[in-house]
């Protein structure tokens, strides 16, 4: 799964610098954070709605392009930030081993 996400990764930095007529991530990138996060905002969003149509027996379908747009948007969000997908999936593997609970009590935040 990660290979998609490196090659998501790789796709977003290319296009980062190109024209932002000619790109939509490098649009966003032009737009500056506040859209960005607009955005994935926006998806968040989406995909509550998906989740709770789906919950009803309706477009389960609609939940997996929801989530996809949210990890898209999420991913040029992380570009932005100069970060990527690699750190965050390290992140989470580090918390393999951890109750959720025991996690949630050592975070900073």
């Amino acid at each position: 799964m990660s290979d998609v996400l490196e090659q998501l990764a790789a796709t977003i930095a290319k296009r980062r610098r190109v024209d932002p007529g000619q790109s939509y991530v490098a649009s966003l990138h032009h737009q500056g954070l506040n859209k960005i996060l607009e955005k994935v905002g926006e998806e968040a969003t989406e995909v509550i709605l998906a989740a709770k149509e789906a919950e009803s027996g309706n477009d389960r379908a609609a939940v997996i392009s929801e989530v996809a747009d949210l990890w898209f948007h999420t991913m040029v969000m992380l570009s932005h930030l100069d970060l990527n997908s690699q750190d965050v999936l390290r992140c989470l593997q580090e918390r393999f081993g951890i109750s959720g609970l025991e996690e949630k009590t050592t975070r900073d935040t």
